[in-house]
């Protein structure tokens, strides 16, 4: 019988999100920017927290509207680390914000997309791991997109906070053989 990933447990929505959204394609650069956000807010936590306050950040972060955040300031960074509902991290909030514009600077959402999908030639890696042990943290394909983004004014977006985002968003199908989540 087959098993799904084991990292997701039996947490149902952790498990949701595995079977219904890591590991599928994403295209709109805005979607991808924010779960790149998102992933940088994990650095030093487990997914499980981002995903439960997820809503939270959303709500905080006005949509991840980056034509919003790349105009905030210190009162918005102040805002932020008083709300409890996210993760109150001075330099992750300020790393937002430099990355909405960062963001902005290369173009918004197509370009975003295009240049981010254009590393893998527009169609998701499929790997063929039988076991979670053989799935690296980063590869050297993360660590160019990662020198690629911090080239371009992003922040919060190391080899393996790229590696686990390029999962994320599917530009890497990590899923098991055995995963009944798993496309290809």
């Amino acid at each position: 019988m087959s098993e799904r990933c084991d990292w997701c447990g039996n947490d149902p929505l952790y498990v949701a999100y595995h079977d219904t959204e890591w590991g599928v394609p994403e295209h709109d650069g805005r979607a991808l920017w924010e779960k790149l956000v998102l992933d940088g807010f994990q650095a030093g936590l487990s997914w499980i927290t981002i995903l439960r306050k997820r809503e939270a950040f959303r709500a905080a972060f006005k949509g991840f509207e980056p034509e919003i955040i790349a105009q905030w300031g210190e009162a918005e960074v102040t805002g932020l680390l008083a709300n409890a509902g996210i993760v109150r991290h001075r330099g992750k909030i300020e790393a937002t914000i430099t990355n909405a514009q960062a963001y902005l600077d290369m173009g918004g959402s197509e370009a975003f997309s295009h240049r981010i999908w254009s590393y893998v030639d527009h169609a998701p890696l499929v790997n063929h791991f039988e076991a979670m042990a053989e799935v690296p943290a980063s590869t050297p394909l993360s660590t160019a997109v990662s020198k690629d983004l911090k080239k371009a004014g992003f922040k919060f977006c190391g080899p393996t906070i790229v590696y686990a985002w390029m999962q994320a968003c599917g530009l890497v199908n990590d899923h098991l053989v055995d995963c009944p989540a798993r496309r290809v």
